[in-house]
């Protein structure tokens, strides 16, 4: 397996993973519409390919994972650098094999590179599988996000 910063040659089948992890994210109550957002991520994916804030895996030449990540650049003044992991992805004949950890250390070695003291992510709370993975690799809970719905049987946002 090798891991690398990605190119942008690279960046259509890293699209194609993103759709794949974002289809794979609907179980877990997901609202991001994959095929929707194709190519909104695929510009993205490219720009954080130009600025090597993109890092592939792969095998035998093909790319089996990525992670994308960035610094926060948030509107508030914080106390400490943040690094952001995005995204990270591997399909899931390559999981198990050691491959997601390898892109979360290479992540974390570029944000510590560009100044982050710390390195924050997400992960759907009914997605134990990546729950667990995260605190294998010594990630823990910081924040938590709260959601309601404001459908019910007498008000649907239907028709909208």
């Amino acid at each position: 397996m090798e891991i690398e910063l990605a190119t942008v040659e690279q960046a259509e089948r890293v699209t194609d993973l993103w759709v794949a992890l974002a289809d794979e994210q609907i179980q877990y109550d997901s609202h991001v519409l994959p095929e929707r957002n194709r190519s909104m991520v695929a510009d993205e994916l490219t720009r954080h390919a130009v600025t090597d804030r993109l890092v592939v895996a792969t095998e035998r030449g093909e790319i089996v994972g990525f992670v994308m990540y960035a610094l926060d650049r948030g509107s508030y003044e914080m106390d400490v650098t943040q690094g952001v992991v995005e995204n990270l992805y591997v399909e899931p004949e390559s999981r198990n094999e050691g491959v997601g950890g390898e892109l979360l250390a290479a992540a974390e070695r570029q944000l510590d590179g560009l100044g982050a003291e710390t390195v924050v992510l997400e992960a759907m709370a009914e997605n134990l599988a990546a729950r667990r993975f995260y605190r294998r690799h010594d990630y823990d809970t910081h924040r938590v996000q709260l959601e309601k719905s404001l459908e019910s049987d007498n008000h649907s946002r239907e028709g909208r």
